[in-house]
C-alpha cells in the first residue's frame, strides 16, 4: 500500500474540521488545528513536514478578519517552500482571493464546496508538486538554474561565482519568492566541496531547544526523549555547506553559541562538555532586514558583521526587466507535460511585463500554473490574465498626491520646518513609547537612537 500524502487542515469550526477530516481521511494523512498558533505547534511535532495545506482564512482570535489566515500561509511556506497551500475559506471577495494567491497560496475554494471538487483540486496540486520534485537539478551549469538575462541577474550569478570557493560565511537577502533557496544551493554546487553535503535547517521551524539539538546534536540523555545521541547538523554537513535559512528568525540565545562557531568553529553537544570543531561552510539567507533588527535588539550586531562579510541580495523581480517573460517560457514549459499549455495574446504580454509581481518567482509560477489549469491549450487575453493578478496591474503607489500636500503646506504663510519636524519627532517617540509599553531603553532600540539621547529628547518636547 502506497503512503498517504500528508494534509494540514487548519479550520476553526469544529463541524468543518472533523466532517472534512472524516471525508477527506481515504486519500490524505490528515492532522488538524483550529488556529496559526495551534497550527505551528503542530508542526513542531509532526515527523515530516506535510506536503498540503488547507486553511481558512477567517482564524481567532478574529475570526471575521482574513489576516491570521494571510499570516499563516507565508509562515507555512517559511517552514517549507514546496507546501501547497489551498484556501478554503468563506471569505471570498476578489481581494481577499488576490492577496491570498499573491501571498504564495495555489488556489481558493470557497465555502460551501463540493467534496469531489475539492479532491480533484488538492489531487491536482499533488501531481503538480511531484512533477517539480522529478525537476532535474542543473548542478553543473554556470547558471544552477537560475533563469534570467537581465543586468540584475547577470550581477547575481557574477557573485555567485566569485563567492563559491571562498571560505567565508555568506548573507543572501531578499523578499519572499525570489529564489533564494536556490541561490544558497548554487553557492554550494559551485564550490569545489560540491561532493561534499550540503544541508538546510530552517530557522523558524522548530523551537529554540529542539533548533539548538539539530544544528549541535546531543548526548544521550541531554533532554527529555533524547534516548539516543545525535551529531547535530554542524557534524554531518562535514567540510560541506550548512544552510542557515531564514536566520533572522534564530533565537537571540543561539545567536551567542552561532557567533562562537564562526569565529573558530567550535561548539559543543547539548549535554557534554567536550569541545568540538566543525569545518561546515555557513550560508546564511533572510527575508528580513537584518540592520533593522540589530536597531531593534532582535539580532546581535556581532553576529550580523560576522554573516555579512559576504552578501548576496537576491533581486525582486520587479527589477529584472525582460526576465519575466523568460520565466513565463520556462514555466509554460516545465508545465506543458500536464497538458495546460497557453499562450497570451500581444495586450496580455504587455500587461504581464506591466505587472511589479509582489510574491515574485513564487507568485509568476502559481500563475502560470492557474491560467494553465483554466486555460489549457488556449489563447489567453488581456482580462482573463488581469483577474489573477492582485489589484489588476497594482502600479506602484503614486506620489503626487503627497506632493501636492507639501506643497499646499510650503504655501502656507505660517509654514514652519522646524514645528513639522518637531511634531513627527514627537509622534514616533510616542508610538515607540506605547510599543514598548514605557520602558526607555527598549523604545530607543525602537528607534535606533541611544537611552541617553531619547531621554534628551523628551524632555526638550515637554517643554514646547
Amino acid at each position: 500500500m502506497s503512503k498517504l500524502p500528508s494534509l494540514l487542515l487548519v479550520d476553526d469550526d469544529p463541524l468543518i474540521s472533523e466532517s472534512l477530516a472524516f471525508v477527506l481521511r481515504e486519500d490524505f494523512k490528515v492532522s488538524v488545528a483550529d488556529s496559526r498558533d495551534k497550527a505551528k505547534r503542530l508542526l513542531y511535532k509532526l515527523p515530516t513536514l506535510p506536503e498540503l495545506a488547507l486553511i481558512d482564512l477567517g482564524l481567532p482570535p478574529e475570526p471575521d478578519k482574513p489576516d491570521e489566515g494571510f499570516a499563516l500561509v507565508s509562515e507555512l511556506l517559511t517552514f517549507n517552500p514546496s507546501i501547497k497551500i489551498l484556501i478554503l475559506s468563506g471569505q471570498d471577495t476578489q481581494e481577499n482571493v488576490r492577496h491570498a494567491l499573491t501571498l504564495g497560496a495555489v488556489d481558493f475554494i470557497p465555502k460551501p464546496c463540493d467534496m469531489e471538487l475539492l479532491k480533484t483540486r488538492l489531487k491536482h496540486q499533488l501531481m503538480i508538486l511531484e512533477a517539480e520534485i522529478q525537476q532535474p537539478i542543473e548542478n553543473k551549469s554556470e547558471s544552477c538554474g537560475i533563469i534570467g538575462e537581465s543586468s540584475a541577474i547577470k550581477t547575481l550569478l557574477a557573485q555567485i561565482q566569485q563567492f563559491a570557493n571562498l571560505p567565508f560565511a555568506v548573507l543572501v537577502q531578499g523578499k519572499s519568492g525570489t529564489g533564494k533557496e536556490l541561490v544558497t544551493k548554487c553557492l554550494h554546487t559551485q564550490s569545489k566541496h560540491n561532493q561534499a553535503p550540503c544541508l538546510t535547517v530552517n530557522c523558524a521551524a522548530f523551537t529554540s531547544e529542539l533548533l539548538e539539538a539539530q544544528l549541535f546534536g546531543h548526548a544521550k540523555g541531554a533532554f527529555t526523549g533524547a534516548n539516543t545521541a545525535r551529531s547535530g547538523f554542524f557534524a554531518d554537513a562535514g567540510e560541506g555547506s550548512l544552510i542557515l535559512d531564514e536566520i533572522g528568525d534564530l533565537p537571540l540565545q543561539l545567536q551567542s553559541k552561532l557567533l562562537r562557531v564562526l569565529e573558530n568553529g567550535e561548539y559543543y553537544r547539548l549535554g557534554e562538555t567536550r569541545v568540538r570543531k566543525s569545518t561546515a561552510r555557513i550560508i546564511a539567507s533572510t527575508n528580513r532586514n537584518l540592520r533593522e533588527e540589530v536597531k531593534k535588539g532582535q539580532f546581535r550586531e556581532d553576529l550580523y558583521h560576522r554573516l555579512s562579510v559576504l552578501t548576496i541580495n537576491v533581486p525582486p523581480l520587479s527589477e529584472r526587466e525582460n526576465d519575466k517573460l523568460l520565466l513565463l517560457e520556462h514555466f509554460q514549459k516545465f508545465y506543458a507535460k500536464m497538458g495546460t499549455l497557453f499562450q497570451l495574446d500581444e495586450e496580455a504580454k504587455q500587461s504581464w511585463q506591466k505587472y511589479h509581481f509582489p510574491g515574485n518567482i513564487r507568485e509568476l509560477r502559481n500563475i502560470v500554473i492557474r491560467l494553465g489549469a483554466k486555460y489549457p491549450n488556449q489563447l489567453v487575453n488581456k482580462i482573463q490574465l488581469e483577474e489573477e493578478l492582485e489589484s489588476g496591474l497594482a502600479p506602484k503607489p503614486s506620489t503626487n498626491n503627497y506632493e501636492a500636500s507639501i506643497l499646499n503646506q510650503l504655501n502656507n504663510e505660517n509654514f514652519s520646518l522646524d514645528e513639522v519636524l518637531q511634531e513627527w519627532e514627537r509622534r514616533y517617540i510616542n508610538a515607540a513609547m506605547e510599543c514598548s509599553k514605557g520602558n526607555l531603553s527598549q523604545a530607543a532600540r525602537i528607534l535606533g537612537i541611544n537611552r541617553t539621547t531619547l531621554y534628551s529628547k523628551m524632555q526638550r518636547l515637554s517643554k514646547n
